[in-house]
C-alpha cells in the first residue's frame, strides 16, 4: 500500500508544533532518537525530519509528496509548489529593520545603501518594485547583528515579537510579508496519495475548526431565544432544550475564537444569562 510521505523541520520552531498537529490529528509517530525517517502504525504516512531550507527541493523534486513548512520560505525559495492549508501556528513575518536612531521609515533609505538578509529574492523583489537600488548581503544566520559590526545598514529577516530586534538595538519599518506555517504538496500526486493526503487534510480541518471555535451553552427565555438564536451564526442552527423552570431554555452552539467577547457582549445584550464556554477537542462539519 502507497504512504503518503511528509516533511517536517527536524529542528527548530516549526518542528514541536508540527508533531503536535500529527498527534491531534489521531497520528501516532514512532520518533526514534535522532532518526530522520520514521513511521506511522496507525495512518499511511512515513515522516522525514529535513533541514528547514532543503524542504522546499525535496518537494519539487518529489522526493516527499506533502511538507509542513513556513509560507514565507516557499515565497523565498520561488519551487512549483502548492499550499494546500495554513495551519495557523508559527506565524511571523519577514521586515526590514534599520538601527533605532534612524527617523525614517521610507524604504527609499536604503537607496545605495547595505542590507543584510537571509531572504535575498524576497527583498530583491520589494526592492524592484519600489525601485529602490541596493546591496543585497546574504547572511545565513544572525542577522540582526550585522548593522552593530558595520556590514551592514539595516537589515531584512523574520519577526516574531520583536524582543531579537530591540536587544540589537534595530527597530522594524517595513513588512514585506506576513507567514505561518503551511502544508504544501508536491505538483504531482498519484491518485492513490492523493486519497490520503484528503484524508490527512479532512482531519487537520476538523483540528483546526475546534482551535478556532468554543462550545457555548446558555440559558434564555424564551421570548429571546430568536434574537439570540441571530448572533450565534456558526452552525446551521443552535440546539434548544426546554429547562425545568417554565418560559426558560438552554441554548447550546458554537462561536469562533475571534469573535469571543463580541459576540459575548451581544448575547448577555439579548438576553442569555449563565453562559458557560467549553474548549472542543475535534469538530467534523
Amino acid at each position: 500500500m502507497s504512504k503518503l510521505k511528509i516533511a517536517i523541520q527536524k529542528s527548530g520552531r516549526l518542528y514541536e508544533e508540527s508533531l503536535q498537529l500529527l498527534k491531534d490529528c489521531g497520528i501516532l509517530v514512532n520518533n526514534g532518537k535522532d532518526q530522520l525517517k520514521v513511521s506511522v502504525d496507525n495512518f499511511p504516512m512515513e515522516i522525514m525530519y529535513l533541514r528547514n531550507s532543503d524542504i522546499p527541493q525535496y518537494l519539487e523534486d518529489g522526493v516527499v509528496d506533502v511538507a509542513i513548512v513556513g509560507e514565507n520560505l516557499l515565497i523565498e525559495k520561488q519551487k512549483n509548489i502548492q499550499t494546500v492549508e495554513k495551519l495557523g501556528f508559527s506565524k511571523c513575518r519577514v521586515s526590514i529593520a534599520v538601527p533605532k536612531e534612524i527617523e525614517t521609515d521610507d524604504p527609499a533609505y536604503f537607496q545605495g545603501k547595505k542590507i543584510a538578509t537571509s531572504y535575498p529574492n524576497t527583498l530583491r523583489n520589494f526592492l524592484n518594485q519600489k525601485g529602490i537600488e541596493a546591496d543585497i548581503h546574504v547572511i545565513s544566520g544572525s542577522v540582526e547583528i550585522a548593522p552593530n559590526i558595520g556590514l551592514a545598514d539595516g537589515i531584512c529577516d523574520i519577526v516574531s515579537s520583536g524582543s531579537t530586534l530591540f536587544k540589537n538595538g534595530l527597530r522594524e519599518t517595513v513588512t514585506l510579508l506576513k507567514s505561518e506555517a503551511v502544508l504544501a504538496q508536491n505538483s504531482q500526486l498519484f491518485p492513490e496519495k492523493a486519497a490520503i493526503l484528503d484524508k490527512f487534510l479532512f482531519r487537520i480541518k476538523a483540528v483546526l475548526k475546534a482551535k478556532n471555535s468554543k462550545y457555548i451553552l446558555m440559558n434564555v427565555p424564551n421570548d429571546k431565544i430568536q434574537k439570540v438564536a441571530n448572533v450565534l451564526p456558526v452552525l446551521k442552527s443552535p440546539t434548544v432544550i426546554p429547562l425545568a423552570e417554565e418560559g426558560w431554555s438552554s441554548i447550546h452552539s458554537v462561536i469562533d475564537q475571534e469573535r469571543f467577547w463580541e459576540v459575548i457582549d451581544e448575547l448577555k445584550e439579548n438576553g442569555a444569562q449563565d453562559i458557560l464556554i467549553i474548549p472542543i477537542d475535534k469538530m467534523v462539519i
